[in-house]
């Protein structure tokens, strides 16, 4: 059984929400290392290819289910925070629109009746139970030490510690 053609154009839309998602958080990268936040700046890099590894499990599903995948531009990223806090306080914020998009797509599902999509979803639903709950967690790690360069100095280091899961978004 085909996908429905709303159903087609509102995952085609998340793939282009979750590609947007790997671009917001290498820009994230990308100030982070300006500021020489290096280990934050790395846990963004793997969250970039994170996100990718998202767009991709629902382009595969897509392919999968016998509907076309169309990509859209995406718009530029903010480039520019005040801070580690403003940086990590905007992904989670992120992570949390993604997880509305998520439920949307899930009650979308649940309406057509379309069990197959409904599975898929259940792994990202899950997943961004996950992602809330670390970038809340690295949020109140920084309101923590926020006025201790020392505490600082050592949350960039534990952040730097994460490591990169290859295949790990599949299971």
């Amino acid at each position: 059984m085909n996908l429905s053609e709303k159903m087609a154009e509102s995952i085609n839309k998340q793939i282009n929400e979750e590609f947007y998602s790997a671009y917001l958080y290498l820009a994230m990268a990308s100030y982070l290392e300006s500021k020489k936040f290096k280990g934050a700046a790395k846990w963004m890099e793997i969250q970039y290819q994170e996100e990718l590894g998202h767009a991709m499990k629902f382009y595969t599903y897509m392919n999968t289910r016998g509907a076309r995948v169309v990509l859209k531009s995406l718009k530029e990223p903010q480039k520019e925070w005040n801070s580690i806090l403003e940086v990590f306080e905007d992904a989670y914020k992120h992570e949390q629109y993604i997880t509305s998009l998520i439920h949307n797509l899930a009650n979308l599902a649940i309406e057509e009746k379309d069990h197959a999509t409904l599975a898929l979803l259940q792994w990202f639903i899950n997943e961004q139970v996950e992602e809330e709950a670390n970038t809340s967690e690295i949020v109140d790690k920084i309101n923590f030490v926020k006025n201790s360069p020392n505490g600082l100095y050592m949350l960039d280091r534990e952040l730097g510690q994460r490591t990169s899961t290859p295949g790990n978004e599949e299971e």
